[in-house]
């Protein structure tokens, strides 16, 4: 009967400890939903509908919000709080966005991405980006010239700091970068294992309300500024980010490479916006658990 008395002692010991470990797994898993909801949302934003619907359709309990005429998506993620923005083309579009959803969404952190030409001839057309660093290609002094001196733009050497350290300074001649959060490229270090398509590598994106299509000129900026690619959003996006102190990341997919005849493929597009949400996740889980 001892005997009896012991091994029912014992299972009912060892019931209880599986009851409280499944209470607690129960625990952990409904505490994980609401942890992710205390973060604030993070902003991942495209300019064209090609470079942001695939992403929006992937939300769940969306709602659509037009401030002006820049387009916002609210919802979830894999249970994380994001919030899609359609910038529209350009440096201002882009600008008045960013600016839009930083007061009004207070996000953890904002990912521009997107199509991109490629400026280095090492780069194929679905090659990734990350905006290791990030550049105004379209902010320099010209030199002087008389009335028909001619212009050549292979001479505007002098680039133009938009953020001067002194604003006293009436000629901040400088090249800017603006570098990326160390988290978010850690995160998108971690997607770059699902991503098949194509090389992810750190780079320089240029951005400028210029369409380049002069090898020279690309050749350039390559080697003078060090761009890997050149776009028309993500150095205004990264200087408001810089300015509110939120964290920022550029991530482009070249779409087409005229250094190496690389032709342009539409499907980049949605290609880009897979794996950013992917980038979007990995981060987002990542300050989930250092809550």
């Amino acid at each position: 009967m001892k005997r009896l008395k012991y091994a029912v002692g014992i299972v009912g010991v060892c019931a209880a400890f599986l009851f409280s470990a499944c209470n607690s797994d129960e625990s952990k898993k409904d505490n994980e939903p609401q942890q992710q909801m205390k973060l604030q949302p993070i902003v991942i934003q495209g300019a064209l509908p090609v470079e942001s619907e695939r992403m929006a359709a992937k939300l769940d309990h969306v709602t659509v919000e037009t401030i002006g005429g820049w387009k916002f998506w609210k919802g979830t993620y894999k249970g994380y709080p994001m919030i899609i923005s359609k910038t529209r083309m350009g440096m201002s579009n882009s600008a008045a966005a960013t600016a839009i959803a930083i007061q009004k969404y207070q996000p953890i952190a904002i990912i521009n991405q997107g199509t991109s030409g490629g400026h280095d001839p090492e780069l194929n057309v679905f090659d990734i980006v990350l905006g290791k660093y990030t550049t105004n290609i379209g902010a320099f002094r010209t030199p002087q010239q008389p009335i028909g001196g001619g212009s050549d733009a292979l001479t505007w050497h002098e680039a133009f700091d938009v953020l001067p350290e002194d604003e006293s300074d009436p000629e901040p001649i400088a090249i800017r970068k603006f570098e990326s959060d160390p988290e978010l490229l850690i995160a998108a270090y971690a997607a770059k294992a699902n991503y098949s398509k194509g090389q992810v590598v750190e780079g320089t994106i240029g951005s400028a309300d210029v369409w380049n299509n002069e090898l020279d000129r690309i050749k350039f900026f390559h080697r003078t500024y060090g761009t890997s690619v050149e776009e028309m959003e993500a150095a205004s996006v990264a200087q408001i980010a810089h300015q509110f102190k939120v964290p920022f990341l550029g991530i482009r997919i070249l779409s087409n490479n005229i250094t190496n005849n690389g032709a342009y493929d539409p499907a980049t597009g949605e290609a880009c916006q897979d794996y950013v949400l992917d980038v979007a996740e990995q981060y987002m889980k990542a300050k989930s658990e250092s809550k």
